[in-house]
């Protein structure tokens, strides 16, 4: 089994303490420690080759934390399984082991998200958690910065990742701005006092060319350093679009004390090639148009359309332990970055009767976006009577300053395509009349919030209760012209303060299951203004019901959650059919639904992972379009299942398979029609040619499923994965 443990070390290291003890396991067990919560764990490669025949023993693992371990959902070393809440971790092993190149793809096994409603788009991570999209995800806590308007949203590579790690449910508590469904954290990679590199070599269909390493290791006795670098080409799955990122992240870590250490860490990523969000339309997607079907590749756009983006992050991590009772965590962090794009909307349709002539729009937008945050995290652990407490005193801000310059041809000034017969060369941009009309904006945001939080123990029960405030700021200054003459300038102030709350317990019994309950709440800002009384926009708020129970085996071979939870989103902004830029914030959505997820190993040689979830999203009100209301949202799957199983043929190959399925999507929020519900099957496998070499290969969507991954309405939809195929060679040294 697996023990935490929050004491401090004496070296004061970030990295995890191994200690190895002589208990018999299987290897299916190790194969459970590998992928179990540990922070920084010795890789099991050296473990697999002290096996000289077929799996027999193993040693079982006991993970010790220092004082600087945080988990995402408490912001302290609470064990996640010890946690009021649903909480899940994919660490970087069963990343590579699926070969994953997004966060979106990361989440194809999670229950209760939708995760690829745009699977062939690049430029964001978008995903819907319980019925609630996000765009925005956190990284090492803090939440990588997006305006709430335009498409600059900065990514973080999964391989420059240990693991990502999924909170559902309403989070403001602890982290303010928050999306009610849950939040996804990135953990960054660290460095480690011990010599380790990987050099890794991958090729797949699709023109997959990549290659990455990551070395890290001891520069002095108190000077640790991490390189992680990877270079990515690959075509994009939409006709004539392309992939091409390169990602450089170096840092440092400064034993400065025995009581203080100090990370430094930069994270840059150049993408001068990504493929936008192009829609469809459902005719010749959903539907059959006088021709057929589309093909999983098809494509609205033209040549002509790109998009690029570029991110550089730096930022410093303190961590100081002021004594055996108090300590203090400080991190800061910059981001500066830019986005390109050339891109077309649907407008309307096709053309007359037509179900082959599509009318476009061809735009433009040049976006950059600065931003500075800051949190502020002071621990303090006492004991009374009975009772532990560790109180956590938090001060957070960040700002942000963002421009968009956006410029329109108009449905008139872009060619139309006729989609049974593509053309895509047909734009030339010296007489594309891309000022029919422009917008600027200028968005200036600012958050401060004030958090406290208690995590209290007391005999076998676990309650964690927090209280946050925020004040948020938002100034945008628009422009509006048309065919060069200026029709419109207007500032729109956003000011707004907001306090949530969270209150969860937990109760461990000595059989292994564990009870919860909690109720928490979130907000997030909303840029913009009322139409009607032309007062900006409040921000939406959530509360959520929550209730489950945890379950893990004495000896660790099998584990469990199950979780109902109960969603409500009030001041929902809505917008009129004919013109979306008349919005009022009338809106409601209500969420309600269960997650189970459990893990069990068979035997010595098959380890399962097995999920299913129902989210009921229902919009409750929306005083734009009262005939939507009883409806479902539109990107959301009502069902969604999963399996997962390895199996671990001899003590140098080890084979996978996951099967996923997904169901009960509506095509638009008037419900007109239900998209058909997909499985897809993914495989995959490992073989260790020697103690340095391992040679892995992993197919997605085995069968080439042409499918339409989600549509916002009829005339927006996106298709789902194809079938992706690659081979990776790793060297460890």
């Amino acid at each position: 089994m697996h023990l935490y443990s929050t004491s401090r070390t004496t070296q004061k290291k970030r990295l995890a303490i191994a200690v190895q003890i002589g208990l018999v396991m299987s290897i299916s067990q190790l194969a459970y420690a590998e992928t179990a919560y540990t922070e920084d764990s010795p890789s099991t490669t050296e473990a697999e080759n002290a096996e000289t025949a077929a799996p027999s023993t193993t040693l079982d693992t006991i993970t010790v934390y220092a004082d600087s371990y945080r988990t995402t959902g408490t912001k302290t070393a609470l064990d996640p399984d010890d946690a009021p809440m649903s909480y899940t971790r994919i660490d970087q092993e069963l990343l590579q082991k699926r070969q994953v190149d997004s966060v979106n793809a990361a989440l194809r096994y999670e229950p209760g998200i939708s995760s690829e409603s745009r699977g062939t788009v690049s430029v964001f991570d978008e995903y819907n958690i319980r019925g609630f999209k996000t765009y925005s995800n956190f990284y090492d806590g803090l939440r990588l910065p997006y305006d709430g308007a335009w498409n600059l949203m900065p990514q973080v590579d999964v391989y420059a990742t240990k693991a990502v790690e999924v909170v559902k449910g309403p989070a403001s508590s602890l982290y303010g701005y928050a999306a009610p469904g849950g939040m996804v954290n990135q953990i960054a990679k660290t460095p480690k006092s011990t010599q380790e590199t990987e050099v890794q070599l991958r090729l797949g269909n699709q023109d997959l060319k990549e290659v990455a390493i990551d070395t890290t290791g001891a520069l002095t006795d108190s000077l640790n350093y991490r390189f992680v670098a990877l270079k990515r080409e690959k075509d994009g799955q939409m006709q004539t679009t392309e992939e091409e990122r390169t990602l450089i992240n170096p840092s440092l870590e400064w034993q400065a004390t025995d009581d203080v250490s100090v990370l430094a860490n930069l994270y840059y990523q150049d993408d001068p090639e990504m493929v936008p969000s192009t829609p469809l339309p459902a005719v010749g997607t959903v539907y059959n148009a006088s021709y057929g079907k589309l093909d999983s590749d098809a494509y609205a756009g033209d040549e002509w359309n790109k998009f690029s983006k570029e991110v550089f992050m730096p930022s410093v991590t303190v961590n100081w332990d002021i004594n055996d009772q108090l300590t203090f965590k400080h991190i800061t962090r910059y981001t500066d970055s830019e986005a390109e794009q050339r891109n077309m909307y649907n407008s309307g349709g096709f053309i007359s009767d037509s179900d082959t002539i599509l009318n476009r729009v061809a735009y433009t937008t040049d976006e950059s976006m600065k931003n500075w945050t800051t949190d502020n995290q002071l621990a303090y652990q006492f004991d009374t009577a009975n009772t532990s407490h560790n109180l956590l005193f938090g001060v957070e801000y960040q700002e942000t300053d963002s421009t968009a310059d956006y410029y329109d041809a108009g449905a008139d000034g872009t060619p139309n395509l006729d989609l049974s017969n593509p053309d895509f060369s047909q734009i030339n941009t010296n007489t594309l009349p891309l000022d029919v009309y422009s917008q600027y904006e200028d968005i200036e945001q600012s958050q401060l919030g004030f958090y406290i939080q208690d995590e209290m123990t007391w005999q076998d029960w676990t309650v964690v209760t927090g209280l946050r405030h925020d004040k948020f700021e938002s100034i945008t200054d628009k422009t509006t012209a048309s065919e060069g003459v200026q029709t419109g300038e207007e500032t729109i102030d956003n000011d707004a303060s907001e306090t949530s709350g969270r209150i969860a317990a937990i109760y461990d019994f000595d059989n292994g299951i564990s009870p919860y309950a909690s109720y928490s709440q979130s907000f997030q800002p909303v840029v913009g203004s009322n139409f009607i009384t032309n007062e900006p926009f409040k921000p939406t708020t959530a509360d959520q019901l929550e209730a489950g129970i945890k379950y893990q085996s004495t000896d660790g071979a099998t584990q469990g959650t199950l979780s109902i939870f109960d969603i409500t989103q009030k001041n929902v902004v809505v917008a009129d059919y004919v013109n979306y830029r008349d919005q009022t914030q009338t809106g409601e959505i209500s969420s309600k639904g269960f997650e189970i997820s459990s893990s069990h190993m068979l035997n010595d040689w098959v380890d399962v992972a097995a999920s299913y979830s129902y989210t009921d999203a229902e919009i409750t009100e929306d005083e734009f379009n009262p005939d939507v209301v009883g409806n479902t949202p539109a990107q959301t799957a009502k069902h969604k299942a999963t399996l997962w199983a390895d199996y671990y043929a001899t003590d140098k190959l080890t084979l996978n398979a996951g099967v996923r399925y997904e169901g009960g999507m509506q095509i638009d929020k008037q419900n007109s029609d239900e998209l058909p519900s997909v499985t897809l099957v993914d495989i995959g496998g490992s073989y260790q040619i020697n103690p340095m070499l391992t040679v892995g290969a992993s197919i997605n969507n085995l069968f080439d499923k042409t499918y339409v991954g989600a549509c916002y309405d009829i005339n927006n939809c996106w298709m789902g994965p194809e079938r992706q195929m690659s081979v990776s060679l790793q060297a460890q040294f």
